[in-house]
């Protein structure tokens, strides 16, 4: 007979994803699975490789640093990726995206073209930084033909911003901070991007 009270404890299968993620913290191969997991996840993977970045500086605090700018790379190289498949081959794949991708549909996109239309560079940096899906961001930028540098530059410095914080944090706190960052990571990212944009805007204002 079955259990129906166990079977109703049962993670779903976005929780099953996220624990099968962290699960490489604990073996030999977690910076080359974080690496797989930043690159994927810039054009359609839909867990990000915040949690198993920290599990991996909460086990190795010396290696915080390289943890970081393995998922910076891997992610804007994956940026990168995401543009080339909505600059080339959009018309092929968006039936695709839109049906299995979280985050990926018509009205993100439409919401999008309108920030990128005003925002520009500010549009792809928020992305990167915030939880703001960024594969929606490197996507869109593809199919809406933004300017390839400002799109590179604008995701170099969002992505490193976002995993060498969290990776500074976890170095100079450890365990402590983990939880904390577990719980308000969405409205810290959100609250810092807005706190740095709304730094240069008064900046440019001022001069």
């Amino acid at each position: 007979m079955t259990d129906k009270s166990a079977e109703g404890r049962r993670p779903g299968p976005m929780r099953r994803l996220y624990d099968w993620v962290l699960h490489w913290a604990e073996t030999p191969y977690g910076a080359p699975a974080l690496f797989l997991l930043a690159l994927a996840e810039s054009s359609f993977f839909p867990v990000p490789p915040d949690p198993l970045l920290v599990a991996l500086c909460l086990g190795a605090p010396a290696l915080a640093m390289r943890f970081a700018a393995t998922a910076t790379l891997a992610s804007v190289v994956g940026g990168v990726i995401g543009y080339a498949i909505g600059a080339g081959a959009w018309t092929l794949l968006q039936d695709w995206f839109f049906a299995y991708v979280p985050g990926v549909s018509p009205e993100s996109f439409a919401s999008v073209q309108g920030l990128y239309d005003r925002y520009d560079f500010w549009a792809v940096f928020l992305a990167g930084l915030t939880p703001i899906p960024y594969k929606v961001f490197t996507l869109s930028a593809g199919v809406f033909s933004i300017n390839f540098g400002v799109f590179v530059l604008a995701s170099v410095l969002s992505r490193g911003l976002r995993f060498f914080i969290v990776a500074a944090l976890i170095y100079k706190f450890g365990q402590p901070i983990k939880s904390f960052i577990d719980r308000y990571f969405n409205w810290l990212a959100l609250a810092f991007g807005i706190l740095l944009v709304g730094g240069f805007v008064l900046i440019e204002f001022l001069l």
